[in-house]
């Protein structure tokens, strides 16, 4: 094939959904790019492999953010994925939907047909759940969602202590309302990562209508007038163009989309000026509204419990844990990102929880990369849901080889500090102040008991990291500081469309891949139904 009608800028998390579904109708040619190459890393596949895949230049952007005051002055890594299935090939496999008041919110902002009851049927279509079909769950879906195959006494003492404090036990936080503290669910299926190029595109890799390249770097999208007609790139140190017949969809992720767009003659005027880039529309919101979590990391000691601290320094149980692993599909080896997940509010006037707890039973002194302590203790990570700072995505220069300029500006607002410190102190009522961690002789080894308000949110700014969640750089909206509208159509142009998690207008209250599956579902449906127009 050497004419399309589709052509798919980035083979991750959106990109790989949209391939198997608009594929799904044979008279479409569809055609994917992605910079990255095939999903063959064997790390990959392995869940616990995350560990070996963020920061690794094999799979990973690299990226890394502009000196954040919020983080004591630390330009901090920041992963995203670069090979078949994207980010959904490297993150920590945890599966939240969010919030039903989430997406009714994005409704209430003027997005037509993006409320909790318009998209939970897309979550459903998704998805392949373990536990079976519900109201609120489906089946045969792609995308394996399944129970953790790890139970530890620490992470359930911790379920213990949290509902002690007002937080209920929970088994299921992808209802719409996710108040509570319980396991996580991932996606996984018989142990083995499921990502979107897993569930979606091995399946269909082989239809005829599809061609998919790999290590193909987007130079630009290329433009008659206001309409996208074709896509310039380079694959073997050859630049290519590839013209389009009906739309050119970019879902390159809340770093690459901007800054595919800026270096194509989209965006703020000034800033494609003074790189010499022609402009062809400007929308001053393109790379703006960059919304994150941060974690925040306590560490606690404890004593006479088992942690993963004793895991790592034994070689004999690191033998005992493969062989776990080989035989049964279960233990450490099977591990996302994090274990447990709790909900909560940093005030009881809330009507919704706005913290999250990622309880990881084991610590380090830095996230990845550095040995574990050598004695038992555990990372209760607490994040703000719905934070109030807000950053932005520069190019640097106009060839998107080089990286952009990430700016976060982490913990930059009153209210973002103000709930930092209330979510230590929460934190710190759990798991100091209960019952259930008492025989354990729990002791704060950071950010330390003595600190106050101001200087707590100093010291966590010492540890804090990403949870990974990007969003917003690409905001639907009707207004002018929006990118797309409520059917992903770039405001103002033809023939481009932006499907991925760049186009959430406000942040989801949890993890965000499971939105950023949902988008491109809804999405397929919406370029499916306008073709038949």
């Amino acid at each position: 094939m050497n004419e399309f009608d589709y052509i798919i800028l980035g083979a991750g998390s959106a990109g790989c959904v949209l391939s198997n579904r608009l594929s799904a109708k044979e008279s479409n040619k569809i055609l994917l790019i992605e910079a990255g190459g095939k999903d063959t890393y064997p790390w990959i596949h392995i869940p616990i492999g995350y560990l070996k895949t963020m920061h690794n230049p094999k799979v990973d952007w690299c990226f890394k953010i502009q000196s954040d005051p919020g983080l004591n002055g630390r330009e901090m890594n920041y992963p995203r994925g670069k090979v078949l299935g994207g980010s959904s090939s490297i993150n920590g496999l945890l599966y939240i939907r969010g919030q039903s008041r989430d997406y009714d919110y994005w409704r209430q902002l003027g997005n037509v047909g993006w409320g909790w009851d318009d998209v939970l049927h897309y979550f459903k279509k998704a998805e392949n759940q373990e536990r079976g079909e519900s109201d609120f769950h489906g089946i045969g879906g792609p995308l394996s969602v399944s129970d953790q195959r790890i139970r530890l006494k620490l992470l359930d003492k911790f379920i213990d202590a949290a509902e002690e404090k007002g937080i209920p036990r929970s088994s299921d936080f992808n209802t719409g309302q996710n108040e509570g503290c319980g396991y996580f669910q991932v996606t996984e299926t018989n142990g083995l990562r499921c990502s979107t190029a897993v569930g979606y595109l091995n399946p269909i890799k082989k239809r005829k209508n599809i061609k998919i390249e790999t290590n193909a770097h987007i130079k630009k999208i290329i433009f008659e007038g206001l309409r996208a007609v074709g896509v310039e790139y380079w694959q073997n140190n050859q630049l290519k163009f590839i013209r389009c017949n009906k739309e050119i969809i970019l879902s390159a992720g809340s770093i690459g989309s901007p800054q595919i767009l800026q270096a194509s003659g989209v965006g703020p005027v000034d800033l494609l000026k003074s790189n010499g880039i022609e402009v062809v529309k400007g929308i001053k919101a393109v790379g703006e509204n960059l919304q994150d979590h941060l974690m925040l990391r306590p560490v606690y000691k404890v004593k006479n419990i088992y942690t993963l601290n004793q895991l790592y320094h034994s070689y004999y149980r690191k033998f005992l844990a493969g062989l776990e692993y080989v035989f049964l599909r279960s233990g450490p080896i099977t591990m996302g990102a994090s274990q447990l997940c709790g909900f909560t509010k940093s005030d009881p006037s809330l009507v919704t929880p706005d913290l999250q707890f990622h309880v990881a039973p084991m610590s380090a002194d830095k996230l990845g990369g550095t040995a574990l302590h050598k004695f038992p203790a555990f990372t209760p990570t607490v994040t703000n849901l719905r934070p109030t700072s807000r950053g932005n995505i520069k190019i640097s220069n106009k060839d998107t080889r080089e990286s952009p300029k990430i700016t976060m500006n982490y913990l930059s607002t009153y209210e973002d500090k103000e709930i930092a410190a209330k979510s230590i102190k929460i934190t710190r009522e759990i798991v100091l102040n209960s019952k259930a961690f008492k025989p354990y002789e729990p002791e704060e080894l950071r950010p330390g008991l003595n600190l106050k308000d101001e200087e707590i949110v100093k010291e966590v700014g010492k540890y804090a990291n990403t949870v990974f969640h990007p969003v917003g750089t690409c905001k639907m909206g009707n207004d002018e500081n929006s990118v797309v509208n409520d059917r992903l159509i770039a405001n103002g142009l033809e023939g481009l469309r932006i499907v991925d998690a760049s186009i959430m207008p406000h942040i989801t209250s949890g993890n965000t891949n499971a939105p950023t599956i949902m988008i491109a579902e809804k999405a397929a449906d919406m370029i499916l139904a306008d073709q038949k127009k």
